[in-house]
């Protein structure tokens, strides 16, 4: 495939609108990706916590809402990706400027490689709870966890040596959607029949405890699908510009990651009404009937999640550095997280990889300011180095999220953030006749 040429290794893919003959994605694609990167098990966790704190009703509003609202963001940008052909670095650049752009570029590096390292912790876990219930105690120890990590990881590392196109096209389209969707069907059956047995009209009336509001649970939701934002045109630059080509691109990310979002958090819902006190989510689901074969199908698709955000990495570590291919970035990276994987206390990272997630917030809301409107991208010659509009407005969007966080989080943070990065980058985007001067003088200069 061309996207792993390495016969022009000063070529920045990343930073070069995608050909037309490499843009193969339909309808199909998209959502058969969204969704299957929609599912996971920290969805099933964090949707899980909501009910103990907002209430099972409040819960369900805010998941319906917040993952239609997050999943919308997602297909916008997605379409963003599949009209410029750009990666995310790509817009980055178009938005911020040659030279500025790097910082937020090499900021999603360093989130990329936090989320990859995380995603290989939650496999191994997973691995050693099935492990244990099926092969005894070794897997559960120190040594265990080592050899789970570097099963993952080994798995990770030979995905990565091949296309990318073609693991979505031909594994996760047609083997790895249907075998998912099984697996939530099956555990959405047991659990659904146990809250029947305890009684539905008791679960859905369940009050929360007051620690969290609705605004605040709607942030909470907005945080998954907002975290892929970074992502998402490294993968809908591939769709297809035929006729009908862009829509499915919106349309695809949109429903595949929405239903994907709603259905996991809902199962986390359920999981959480009817387990035991104290019980973990993985417990839980082990507990469930065939839940051992559902979980191993759960973890199998974890690894998707694994392999997107190392892809991406690869991606945007290639337009800072193009001497080497996107391929083997990605190899690189994989080992690195790997090796993380196997010496970091992760779970006491969270609170660091979640604020790290939180300049992506405004940092999109100015992308998608400047460049949603249907407004071409300017070429990479006419764009200054540093716009300076635009990145002042991202850092305000910083300083934003987080004085919410700490003054009013009864409103939330993502929600009002984009908003307003979003209405002063729109208000401050350049006037067209003032782009088009600016692209006849860099025409003029080269």
């Amino acid at each position: 495939m061309a996207h792993d040429d390495t016969s022009n290794p000063l070529a920045n893919e990343a930073l070069t609108p995608l050909p037309a003959s490499q843009r193969v994605f339909g309808w199909h694609d998209h959502a058969s990706l969204w969704f299957s990167l929609g599912v996971g098990l920290l969805v099933m966790q964090i949707g899980a916590y909501l009910v103990p704190a907002v209430g099972t009703r409040d819960a369900a509003i805010a998941i319906a809402l917040g993952s239609c609202l997050g999943a919308a963001l997602l297909a916008w940008t997605a379409r963003l990706g599949c009209e410029s052909g750009l990666a995310s670095a790509g817009l980055m650049h178009a938005t911020y400027g040659s030279a500025f752009a790097r910082l937020p570029v090499l900021l999603n590096i360093v989130q990329l490689v936090g989320w990859t390292t995380f995603e290989l912790v939650i496999m191994r876990e997973g691995t050693q709870a099935i492990g244990q219930s099926v092969a005894g105690p070794w897997l559960g120890s120190a040594w265990g966890g080592v050899a789970a990590t570097l099963l993952w990881g080994a798995v990770l590392l030979a995905l990565l040596a091949g296309s990318m196109v073609k693991l979505v096209r031909r594994f996760v389209s047609r083997f790895g959607l249907p075998l998912v969707v099984l697996s939530l069907l099956w555990l959405s059956w047991q659990f659904a029949t146990q809250l029947h047995a305890k009684g539905f009209d008791a679960f859905w009336s369940r009050p929360g405890d007051g620690s969290m509001g609705m605004f605040g649970a709607l942030d909470l939701v907005i945080a998954m699908p907002v975290s892929w934002l970074p992502l998402v045109a490294d993968y809908a630059r591939h769709g297809k510009r035929s006729a009908g080509g862009l829509g499915s691109a919106f349309s695809g990310t949109w429903i595949g990651y929405a239903l994907a979002n709603i259905w996991c958090y809902a199962l986390g819902v359920m999981v959480v009404s009817v387990a035991e006190p104290g019980t973990s989510l993985v417990t839980a689901l082990l507990l469930a009937q065939g839940g051992l074969v559902a979980l191993g199908l759960i973890l199998i698709d974890e690894l998707d999640n694994a392999y997107g955000d190392v892809y991406s990495g690869s991606v945007s570590t290639h337009s800072l550095l193009p001497r080497w291919s996107v391929k083997r970035w990605g190899l690189l990276l994989a080992a690195l997280c790997i090796a993380l994987a196997l010496v970091l206390p992760m779970h006491t990272l969270e609170p660091f990889l979640l604020l790290l997630s939180s300049v992506f917030v405004p940092l999109y809301g100015v992308i998608l300011g400047r460049l949603g409107g249907g407004r071409a991208v300017a070429p990479a010659g006419a764009r200054p180095k540093v716009d300076l509009a635009a990145a002042l407005i991202w850092i305000a969007g910083i300083a934003a999220y987080h004085a919410l966080a700490k003054w009013a989080p009864q409103f939330g943070s993502a929600l009002p953030t984009l908003a307003l990065t979003f209405v002063l980058a729109w208000l401050s985007r350049p006037k067209p006749a003032a782009a088009g001067a600016a692209s006849a003088l860099a025409q003029s200069r080269g």
